[in-house]
């Protein structure tokens, strides 16, 4: 068996260490988020097609929804998908 000094261990030590989250659109003066640019949408959406929520995000509220409709639209239009394994 081993010993306990032999075994690594695979935590991050800077986990307790999160940066603040900001939203990117209040930062930047983005005003309007185009459903016609899916490259930019596929940044709010996880590798099997789900939409991530704020808490990972970091969007308030207000830009939380209008990213969800971009997404929905652009789904809609066929320029993303609705279900897809390993999308990125």
């Amino acid at each position: 068996m081993a010993s306990r000094d032999d075994i690594k261990f695979l935590s991050n030590p800077n986990l307790g260490k999160d940066k603040k989250k900001y939203c990117r659109f209040k930062k930047f003066g983005i005003k309007h988020i185009d459903y016609k640019d899916p490259d930019f949408l596929l940044q709010f959406i996880n590798p099997q097609g789900k939409l991530l929520p704020r808490r990972i995000t970091g969007n308030s509220l207000k830009y939380q929804k209008k990213v969800a409709i971009a997404v929905k639209r652009a789904r809609h239009l066929g320029m993303l998908p609705y279900v897809a394994d390993l999308l990125k």
